[in-house]
């Protein structure tokens, strides 16, 4: 199957970059977004997400006129939904995005035409809730047009060399569609491209973040343990670890970003009766920032009317994506105790934040008056802090660290008292 011209909804972490790899194939690509200000920022030439090389190849890719970006669909060869797929009130998904784009091309469908979703949704979406919506141009998905869904499986930081190199998974209604799926996939993809059906791809990608969000809150209910115990959750670890079929993954403050603490919820959304496991799991890890909360108090015995510091916003480490991040919730719960938050993230220069919480411009405006140090985020600027430089700069000596980033030893020696999760024996 041949493209020459391809529709792409939803310009976000996964549509830009697709959108923009495709283009720099050469083929004919048009950028869709309904946010006005995505559509007027990218057409000015300027960026809306933070991802290492993004800004290059979005800009290489409208040079060369082979991508243009618009606020509606145009008629195409094929259709990449990516658009987000949120949760919404009793962790509920906000299928929303996802109807309103199938809607949007429906008066744009023609014979021999391929759609694709991409955005994370709940086992049978494309065939439950897709397929009818396109229904309505008046063609038969899997015989007039081809029809799939293949998940997005990037990581931030790291999305256009995955992007090109991991393994794609295409699960069509029927084979012809998986195999239409394959032909554009193969434009730029060099990993494997696995062809099944619809819903088999649909719970892969739930699978898989599933299968980390519980074994990160076994991770995080070790810590929980560790620190009853008077142990150092960080040493059990490295030591278990040793074990030939043992893999414990890291504690932290939470799970956040847009997959790994939403995804769980669709397969618990989809089938209640059967998957407690999964829904213990997501509890355990939505209630991990109020343990972090619980050890700042420990150390600042009073959290109203306390300075408190928080390093870093996003989910993971040296990104810019605050989706569903715990350190937001860390926040939240220590601004409505009263605490005075202070914040500081490097790769985020404007969050809505409530308004007695300050979002501080520098490292050094942050720590310079608070009785508190908090380290939320493992950025590498963090982590590269010396105990000297913070001890020069601040007249704090109190320090949390809840990614286990600082050693203790060295901040000790400096004067410091740093408390670490999952830590019962402090330093």
């Amino acid at each position: 199957m041949q493209f020459e011209k391809i529709c792409v909804l939803g310009l976000g972490y996964i549509g830009l970059p697709t959108a923009s790899t495709i283009a720099n194939q050469g083929v004919q690509v048009i950028g869709v977004d309904v946010n006005p200000v995505i559509v007027d920022t990218l057409r000015n030439g300027g960026l809306h997400l933070h991802e290492p090389g993004l800004r290059t190849l979005v800009q290489a890719a409208l040079a060369s006129g082979k991508l243009t970006i618009n606020d509606k669909p145009e008629n195409a060869d094929a259709f990449i939904i990516a658009v987000p797929t949120p949760f919404y009130g009793n962790k509920q998904a906000d299928m929303r995005a996802v109807k309103s784009a199938a809607e949007a091309i429906v008066p744009y469908i023609q014979t021999g035409n391929l759609v694709i979703l991409e955005s994370t949704s709940p086992p049978r979406t494309t065939l439950d809730i897709v397929a009818p919506i396109l229904a309505k141009s008046g063609l038969k998905p899997g015989e007039d047009f081809y029809l799939a869904y293949s998940p997005e499986r990037v990581l931030p930081g790291q999305i256009l060399r995955e992007l090109i190199d991991n393994a794609r998974v295409i699960g069509g209604i029927n084979k012809e569609s998986a195999e239409a799926g394959k032909a554009l996939y193969a434009i730029f993809s060099r990993g494997e491209i696995i062809m099944t059906d619809s819903t088999t791809a649909e719970m892969v990608k739930l699978m898989e973040n599933t299968y980390r969000d519980v074994n990160i809150a076994v991770a995080n209910e070790f810590s929980r343990l560790a620190q009853r115990f008077g142990i150092d959750v960080w040493e059990a670890i490295a030591i278990a670890n040793r074990h030939p079929r043992v893999k414990i993954l890291q504690p932290g403050p939470g799970v956040g970003g847009h997959c790994i603490s939403v995804d769980p919820w669709f397969l618990v959304e989809a089938a209640p009766d059967i998957t407690p496991l999964i829904h213990t799991a997501r509890k355990v890890n939505d209630s991990q920032p109020q343990v972090v909360v619980d050890l700042i108090q420990r150390v600042a015995k009073e959290l109203k009317g306390c300075r408190v510091t928080l390093l870093g916003l996003s989910y993971k480490p040296d990104v810019d994506d605050i989706r569903e991040s715990p350190a937001l919730e860390v926040v939240s719960i220590l601004a409505e105790a009263g605490t005075l938050v202070t914040v500081y993230e490097p790769f985020k220069k404007a969050v809505d934040l409530a308004e007695n919480v300050i979002l501080a411009p520098s490292l050094e405006d942050a720590i310079r008056n608070t009785d508190v140090i908090v380290l939320l985020v493992a950025h590498t600027q963090f982590l590269e802090l010396e105990a000297s430089y913070l001890a020069d700069h601040t007249r704090c000596r109190l320090l949390v660290d809840t990614v286990n980033g600082w050693r203790a030893p060295e901040w000790t020696s400096t004067g410091f008292k740093i408390y670490r999760l999952g830590v019962g024996k402090q330093a």
